[in-house]
């Protein structure tokens, strides 16, 4: 039986009792449509980046979304978008790697995509969490989402409007399962200047001004380098890229939570009123600093010595001992400052 650490960034999950590997649209439909017939229970999987599974694995049927193709339209006016006309609609299958689409955007001169530059997994899986860095995210991009609607068992395709995007949610993951998404189109603008810098870490780097705007290559080398010295870019010989990425998201508060924090903790008004604080800031200041492991974790595991957001796998840990190490950074936290961590990775067959 195919092992789910093979197929994980974080390199942890044990065995799937099936596994369908779906390199058509046709097929990932009817891989899923066929299992949910049977009362067969189904793990769609793209690039592995943003799951922890657990060492059991899972008792059902994966369906690796490996489908491709990229359509572009130039000088298209995306219907849902209008003012965006005057760009490229770019049409992207589910299993199309997202890092590769964001080369060949770039390459090619159409700016919206370039500050999520490194991001590994794949495109499928990008309108599912907003997935978002340096200023941008990819709602600000998406036209629509045509997906497969496993509860009504017909295809559905939302505008951009409809997809209920929040900070590192949507629509699809607030019904965790419903929908399989197909294929997402994205509307893009032509020139060889990026989207206006609002990202000050990625501006300093840039030696821009926030509200400027950089070279998309540039933009594109410039995050690559920042993700890099985070270990955010995958490389087998660094332990500190075996990982989910950020493994917490940084917690929305209500202004009178965020009151209750110290003075210094970093504090981003929203526009609804509430506000956002730093999930690295308080991990550090709790105690648990890059590199950090526990006797409870084991030494397998520890948050990278790059970034303390990344939790990450030492070699031939465990999924249990990294979620030991999760609960205690989350524990830590909620003792310190009062503020509940909520982790950014889906879990299978385990959870925090």
């Amino acid at each position: 039986m195919p092992d789910l650490r093979q197929h994980t960034t974080l390199r942890l999950g044990g065995p799937a009792r099936e596994w369908v590997r779906a390199t058509t649209e046709a097929d990932l439909v009817a891989a899923v449509a066929e299992a949910d017939a049977t009362g067969t229970p189904v793990l769609v999987l793209g690039g592995g980046s943003n799951l922890v599974v657990g060492d059991d694995g899972f008792d059902g049927r994966v369906v690796q979304v490996a489908t491709t193709g990229v359509r572009a339209d130039t000088d298209a006016c995306d219907v849902d978008t209008p003012a965006q006309c005057g760009g490229v609609v770019l049409t992207v299958a589910a299993g199309e790697d997202w890092d590769g689409l964001v080369a060949h955007a770039v390459a090619r001169g159409w700016a919206g995509l370039e500050a999520l530059s490194g991001i590994p997994g794949s495109v499928g899986a990008t309108p599912i969490q907003n997935v978002g860095a340096y200023g941008q995210d990819v709602s600000q991009t998406i036209a629509r989402v045509r997906t497969w609607d496993r509860v009504d068992r017909t295809q559905r395709t939302f505008a951009a409007a409809d997809c209920g995007f929040g900070y590192r949610h949507s629509r699809f993951k607030a019904e965790p399962g419903r929908y399989v998404v197909l294929e997402v189109a994205f509307q893009l603008r032509q020139g060889d200047l990026g989207e206006p810098v609002t990202y000050p870490e990625l501006a300093r780097h840039l030696g821009v001004e926030l509200g400027e705007r950089a070279r998309l290559t540039a933009v594109r080398d410039a995050v690559l380098a920042l993700r890099a010295g985070k270990g955010m870019v995958l490389d087998a010989e660094d332990h500190d890229t075996w990982s989910a990425g950020s493994f917490f998201t940084n917690p929305v508060l209500t202004p009178e939570q965020a009151a209750g924090l110290p003075a210094e903790a970093p504090r981003w008004e929203q526009p609804d009123g509430t506000v956002k604080t730093s999930a690295a800031w308080l991990i550090e200041h709790a105690g648990f600093h890059r590199g950090h492991t526990s006797a409870a974790a084991g030494q397998r595991v520890g948050l990278s010595t790059k970034h303390t957001l990344a939790l990450t796998n030492r070699g031939d840990a465990t999924s249990a001992e990294l979620l030991t190490l999760a609960r205690e950074v989350r524990d830590g936290v909620r003792e310190a400052f009062g503020v509940t961590l909520v982790n950014e990775p889906v879990t299978v067959g385990c959870s925090l």
